[in-house]
This record gives structure tokens, C-alpha cells and sequence, in this order.
């Protein structure tokens, strides 16, 4: 990277994160000059104007991509009307010793004097809690399932291509047409029509407001610069910010500046979970790219820089911050922007572009967390961009992931896309699929398969607390074989996703009363003909996901109660309870039987196998299908970000020798440490699962950097890509990492503040994460070879 690039980068990456309270000042504002006298709707819209006009502008030295989600770099907005945070809260978020934000002594006054007093019980995570049942509260508590809109609000949209052709005053076009056609007499949802389509209106033009404000920023900047390289480049973002968003870009800047309105956008109207995603970035920008290369008004050093600006402006948005619950099973600054590279076309021939090549470059020059990326590998893909990826996954960052771009075309068929839709869509968060620019896919939050298991072999009880919170399944001292033990883990597991789905149900009907997003909708497509907001159902596509959480490990449960109690009986249920009961103190040899005399997940042994095979069938038949209140449907996901740590937080010892407290499995990779037959027979293992009726099941690996040395290294690690692949693997990503240098991260932090992991479908430093996670992909398995 050149210099400007270096100190844009050592800026971002330096910078401690704070709060600011700018954003929760402005709402407030809003709220209190329109609510009651406007819809919703224009409500929601008119906050966002007022936000677009009114927040601070702030162009950085040197940069060429221009706008914060903040007033700096590394601030973060608060979203008071979907939670408000207590000054307790604020506290905590200024002294924790990870993930932490500053707070000034002014937000916290500002907090207590005046955006408390506003918002306290009106928040949608008030009304969310004030909603639930006693059952979902108890479930919640004890761990079964978590929420992600407690304290965000739905995302899953990403871009398509429609931006790069439609300025906001096309937009606002549209709206006008579909307002001017809306029947008033026959229609009785016209009126609803009407002030969602104004809603989105007003937003275009609170887009455009703040992009001007920008021009006129950068001009001011301009008219008092001395140097004139850099009064040359202010020149040209105020005429960048002045065409776009209003219109659509005609350049390769202007089409990075497009895209970053229309994210901070977003961002700015609602705290969504996660990021709005660039999509399929090589392709969108592969026309610009090739324009202008044969103009001769850019070069692929000059694209890179732009390219390289670009990056950084991602790293400056830290996830706004997160307490409690939601913090445990998200403890990160990363807010899951996650960029598609290769893949398909439309018509199904070969993505890989110049500008593919491009970005993987900007990868491995830049070793920063945000955004994420990941290649699509589809047969379409050559070789040699396969092994281009392999070359920057070697460099130990985690990035980019890997996913089967042909299989996640299948995924989504299956779940009624166009083949068209179907190809231009792909992965987004960590490996959630949909259809990008046509699709609300939200992540309603995680599941502990493996709290169930606990709560059944304790006939309905949580021994934790000695609540009784599930049914009462039977006495498992009194079940005689795995059919009646696997009927009541049935039973109980459908009563926790019933009382998960009730929950999620109502807050999606908040969501769409009080929380509607006209900007959003504006890019998300058939929001605006059907006149509907993304969160009332508007999108084209719209799928809800539960994540599922533990399942190597509840497989290698099963395995092991099948094997030592009803298939050997070298154990009684009685005995085996007591073990588990007293964490293993005085039974260290009945936890080693556990360990290694047990057919375990990862190893490609059918009886292992055929069980997580078995669990998948009881979730899929539970969950898939199931409608939502807004005309989509239910899905399931392997993932857990670094929610297995915090389930495995609240559940004792299990029967796969795990003792109390330990992570579970994360995503379909098997237990820690449990694969000892090598990668290939992970792979194999994995593949047994039907992963093209998921919606995304995330696979990791850990390799020595020696394994992947030389040509050879890269071409064994792209063979087995290509293999598992073949099979219909859905993703697999890689830590090139060697433990014992993470052991010694973990005693001299000191030593190694650039040091990047891959954590779960995402990457982080090693030092912001817990001493439990840290532990936990220390304990995975590093394969030594192919």
C-alpha cells in the first residue's frame, strides 16, 4: 500500500473505539417534533432526513471515499428506539476490558437527562420483553435460545446491482408512479401504500441531502487548501458527491462513493444485524473497471488506491455496542459487511473478472478486520483463481472464506427463487445465503441443541438452576433404549421451538409496526411496487433463520449414550447422570472412556455420522417451512459467531467427556479436538449432512503453515476445497495458524496486537477475544497435513 493508504489505515486501526451520542440526540429531535402528527412511516422517514441534515460531516485527511457512520473513525452511534441503554450500561461498555467503547462524562449526562427520560419503555426491546412469555423469558435465561432483535434491528439485505444504474432520482421516479396508480376506492391498503411510498420518497431525498452536504464540505475544504494535489482530489469527491447517489455513477470512484452512501444509509436509519453487504463487488464494479481502463482515466494501481480507501471506511465502523446476552453471543467490533468475489453470472457462465483479482490483492495488502470477505468457488471458477485465494488464506487472516457458489444456487432454488435471482445471490454475515437485493433474510438467533439434551435427560428440569422450564419427558434413569430417550429429546426440543418461533413471530410484527426502514426498502426490491416495507414483508423474498448451535457436539452426546449405555451397558443412565453431575471429580477414567472410546462426528465413522445426519432430519422436519406473520418462512442454519462459548457457559458436563462450562462445537465442525483421521475425513463426515436444505452451515479448519508451503501446499489445499465441494459442501474457511505461537499470544498479548484469527464466520484479533474463546481454537484440531 502507498503512504496515504498506510496512514489511513494506522489511523483506523488505532483509534479507540468511543460512543457518540450524536445520533441518539438527533432521533430524539425527530420523535419529538413529528410523532403523533405524521404515519409511521413518514415518521421513520422524517427521523432520517433529520438525521441526514443534521449530522456531523467530517471529510478525513487524504482520504478519497468520504463518510462516517459517526463523527470520527471507530465512533459509534447509539439507536435509542431500539434500545436504550441505561447509564449502567455506558459504564460498563467505558471499563470492560474487551470490546469496549469510551463514553464521555457528556453522553452520559446526555443519556440520563434526556434520552432516557424519552424513550425508557418505548424502545422496541422494552416492548419486546414487555411482550414475551413467561415460557420464552424462562427459555431466554437459561440459555435455550437467544434474540437478535433485543437490541438490533433485521437486516440480511445486500446489494445488488440496481444501484449502479438507478440514482436516487430514479428512485424517487418510481415512488411517484406507483403513488400515482394506487386505487383509493377498490384498494382498501392504498392508504398504508401511500405513506409507506412517501416514507421511501422523503428517505431518497434525505440520501441525496447528505451526500450534498459532503460536496459542500469538500468544496469549502477545497477553496482553503494550499496543496494542490490534494485540492485536485477534494475537487473531485465535492463533483462525486454532487452526481451521486442522486444519480447513478458513471465512474469507478463514483461507483465505490455509490455504494458507500447507500450503505451508511442503512446503517444511519437503523442498527441492522448485520451490515448491508456490497454483494458481488467484482462484477458490479468489472464494467466501470474495464471503461475505464481502455479510456486510459484509470489504472489498476490508481483502482487499488481506490479500492484500498474503500477498505478502510469499512474498518471505521466498529458494531455498535452490544450488553448482556447479546454481547455474549456477538463479542465483537465486526459488523459482518461480508463481500462476495467470483461465483456466477446471471446466465450462469464463469464471474471471475479482473477486478476478482483486484480485491483479493486488496485482501492480503491491507490485513484489516472489515470488511469481511469470501470467495464463491463455482466448476465455472478456474483453477487459478481458486489457487489466487489459497495464496492470501495462507497469509493466516482467516480471509476470505470459502463457499460453494454452485450449491448455494441449489440452496436457494430449493427455497422458490428464480434461477436468475438464484445466481446473482450468494452469502452474506457469516454464511447465511439469499438473494441479494431481493431478499429480508433475518437472523432471528441462536439455539442450544445441547441445553435440550441436558433438560431432557433431566425430565424437563434445568439442573443449573433446578427450574423446572421443559416438559416432562420421563425419568431417563427409566428409558430402555435410544428410541425412547431420541422420543423425548423429540418432544422437548419441539416445545422449545415453539416457544422460540412464538416469540420471534411477535417481534416481527413490532418490527413491522413501529420499525419500519423506507431507506432500505428503497434498494430492496418489490418494496416499492408492492407499496410495503422490508420489515412488513415487502422484499420479494423474505426467509427467517434460526441457528442452530452444539450440533458436533450434542452428535458425539448421542454417540456416546448409544454406545456406553444401551448398545455396550458398560454404564448405567444412573451412573452416568451421577458422573456428569459431579463434573468428572472422581471419575477421570469413565470421562476418558467418553473422550476416546467413542465413535465421534469428523472422523467419516457412520456411527458417529449417521447421528448428526439423524439430528439435522429432527430440526429440518421441526423448523423448515414454518410460516412467519409476514408471508415468509422459517429455515435453519449451522452457525453460532461466539454464542457456543456462552451456551456452553450454562450447561454442566455432557456424555461426550466435555466438562461444565466448556464452548460447544461451533457450526458443523466437529467437538475440539475430536477429528484425529485428518481433513479429508472432516470433510467427508460433513458432507453426509444434506447441506443444500440449509440455509448455511459453517465449517472450520485449522492448518499448520507448514502444510501449505510452496505451489504444492497451495494445491493440496485447493484439491480439497474442490472435493468437499463436489460433494456439496455449502463453506469452508481457515486458520493458518500454529498453537503454540497462540499459547504464547495468550501469556504476552503485548507481542502480538496483529495477530488475526478466524473466531467463526468471521475474523478477529486474538487479542479481543475472551481467554474462553481464545482456549477454544487453541483446542481445535491443527491437521498436520492431507
Amino acid at each position: 500500500m502507498n503512504e496515504r493508504i498506510q496512514k489511513l489505515r494506522e489511523q483506523s486501526v488505532s483509534t479507540v473505539p468511543t460512543i457518540s451520542i450524536e445520533r441518539a440526540v438527533l432521533m430524539t429531535e425527530a420523535y419529538q417534533k413529528y410523532q403523533g402528527k405524521v404515519s409511521i412511516p413518514v415518521l421513520r422517514a422524517l427521523s432520517f432526513k433529520h438525521l441526514c441534515e443534521n449530522k456531523t460531516v467530517v471529510i478525513l485527511d487524504g482520504e478519497l471515499i468520504v463518510g462516517e457512520r459517526g463523527p470520527k473513525p471507530q465512533s459509534a452511534p447509539t439507536y435509542p428506539e431500539l434500545c436504550c441503554h441505561s447509564v449502567e450500561d455506558f459504564e460498563i461498555m467505558d471499563q470492560r476490558d474487551k470490546i469496549f467503547f469510551k463514553v464521555s462524562d457528556e453522553a452520559k449526562k446526555i443519556q440520563e437527562e434526556t434520552i432516557i427520560p424519552f424513550w425508557k419503555g418505548k424502545a422496541v426491546r422494552d416492548l419486546i420483553m414487555d411482550q414475551m412469555t413467561p415460557e420464552w423469558h424462562d427459555c431466554y435465561e437459561a440459555g435455550i435460545f437467544t434474540e437478535f432483535m433485543e437490541q438490533r434491528s433485521p437486516g440480511h439485505t445486500v446489494c445488488d446491482d440496481k444501484i449502479y444504474y438507478k440514482g436516487m432520482l430514479d428512485f424517487k421516479a418510481e415512488i411517484k408512479k406507483h403513488l400515482d396508480s394506487l386505487d383509493f376506492v377498490n384498494d382498501f391498503e392504498a392508504y398504508d401504500k401511500q405513506e409507506e411510498l412517501k416514507a421511501m420518497d422523503i428517505a431518497c431525498d434525505a440520501l441525496i441531502i447528505f451526500a450534498r452536504r459532503y460536496a459542500e464540505k469538500a468544496q469549502e475544504m477545497a477553496a482553503e487548501c494550499q496543496d494542490e494535489k490534494r485540492k485536485a482530489e477534494l475537487i473531485q469527491i465535492a463533483e462525486n458527491c454532487a452526481w451521486v447517489p442522486a444519480h447513478a455513477p458513471r465512474t469507478f470512484h463514483e461507483a465505490l462513493q455509490m455504494y458507500w452512501f447507500v450503505h451508511l444509509g442503512v446503517i444511519t436509519e437503523l442498527n441492522t444485524w448485520d451490515a448491508y453487504c456490497p454483494g458481488h463487488l467484482d462484477q458490479h464494479l468489472n464494467p466501470f473497471y474495464q471503461k475505464e481502463i481502455a479510456a486510459g482515466t484509470l489504472t489498476r494501481e490508481s483502482a487499488m488506491e481506490l479500492l484500498e480507501s474503500f477498505w478502510v471506511k469499512f474498518n471505521n465502523q466498529p458494531a455498535p455496542p452490544k450488553v448482556g446476552i447479546t454481547l455474549k453471543e456477538s463479542a465483537t467490533y465486526t459488523d459482518f459487511c461480508n463481500i462476495n468475489i467470483g461465483g456466477m453470472k446471471a446466465d450462469g457462465t464463469d464471474g471471475v473478472c479482473d477486478v476478482s483479482y483486484l480485491l483479493l490483492d486488496v485482501i492480503k495488502d491491507m490485513r484489516i478486520l472489515q470488511p469481511s470477505t469470501n470467495v464463491q468457488i463455482s466448476k465455472r471458477n478456474p483453477d487459478k483463481f481458486v489457487i489466487e485465494a489459497c495464496r492470501v488464506i495462507r497469509e493466516g487472516m482467516g480471509f476470505p472464506s470459502v463457499f460453494n457458489h454452485d450449491a448455494v444456487v441449489q440452496e436457494l432454488l430449493r427455497q422458490g427463487k428464480s434461477l436468475e435471482d438464484a445466481r446473482k445471490g450468494g452469502t452474506s454475515g457469516c454464511v447465511e445465503v439469499g438473494a441479494f437485493g431481493k431478499e429480508a433474510y433475518i437472523l432471528t438467533g441462536y439455539f442450544n441443541m445441547v441445553k435440550v439434551l441436558e433438560i431432557t435427560l433431566h425430565n424437563g428440569v434445568d439442573p443449573q438452576t433446578g427450574k423446572k422450564i421443559g416438559l416432562e419427558t420421563g425419568d431417563s434413569r427409566n428409558f430402555r433404549s435410544m428410541d425412547d430417550l431420541m422420543e423425548a429429546f423429540k418432544k422437548q426440543i419441539a416445545y422449545f421451538i415453539d416457544v422460540d418461533i412464538r416469540g420471534n413471530n411477535v417481534i416481527e410484527k413490532l418490527y413491522a409496526k413501529y420499525m419500519p426502514s423506507p431507506f432500505m426498502s428503497v434498494i430492496t426490491e418489490d418494496c416499492i411496487t408492492k407499496g410495503k416495507d422490508y420489515n412488513a414483508g415487502g422484499a420479494r423474498y423474505n426467509s427467517r433463520y434460526i441457528q442452530f448451535v452444539g450440533l458436533g457436539s450434542i452428535t458425539d452426546c448421542f454417540s456416546s449414550i448409544k454406545k456406553h449405555i444401551f448398545d455396550d451397558q458398560t454404564l448405567t443412565m444412573d451412573k452416568m447422570l451421577a458422573v456428569l453431575n459431579a463434573n468428572f471429580a472422581g471419575f477421570e477414567k469413565e470421562r476418558q472412556i467418553f473422550l476416546n472410546k467413542t465413535p465421534k462426528y469428523g472422523n467419516d465413522d457412520d456411527r458417529a455420522d449417521s447421528l448428526i445426519m439423524g439430528m439435522f432430519e429432527i430440526i429440518y422436519d421441526l423448523v423448515n417451512g414454518r410460516p412467519t406473520p409476514n408471508g415468509g418462512q422459517y429455515r435453519v442454519e449451522m452457525l453460532p459467531t461466539t454464542c457456543h462459548v456462552y451456551f456452553g457457559s450454562v450447561i454442566g458436563a455432557t456424555p461426550d467427556g466435555r466438562k461444565a462450562g466448556v464452548a460447544l462445537s461451533e457450526g458443523i465442525s466437529p467437538v475440539q479436538g475430536a477429528d484425529k483421521c485428518g481433513p479429508t475425513a472432516v470433510i467427508k463426515s460433513a458432507a453426509k449432512l444434506d447441506q443444500l436444505r440449509t440455509g448455511g452451515a459453517l465449517l472450520n479448519q485449522k492448518f499448520t503453515p507448514s502444510v501449505l508451503e510452496g505451489e504444492t501446499g497451495l494445491a493440496c489445499l485447493k484439491d480439497l476445497i474442490r472435493s468437499y465441494f463436489r460433494m456439496d459442501g455449502h463453506h469452508i474457511q481457515f486458520n493458518v495458524v500454529d498453537s503454540n505461537m497462540l499459547r504464547d499470544a495468550q501469556h504476552h498479548p503485548e507481542n502480538y496486537h496483529d495477530l488475526i484469527v478466524r473466531v467463526a464466520g468471521y475474523s478477529d484479533y486474538f487479542n479481543n477475544l475472551t481467554t474462553e474463546l481464545q482456549d477454544e481454537i487453541i483446542l481445535r484440531t491443527e491437521q498436520q497435513g492431507f
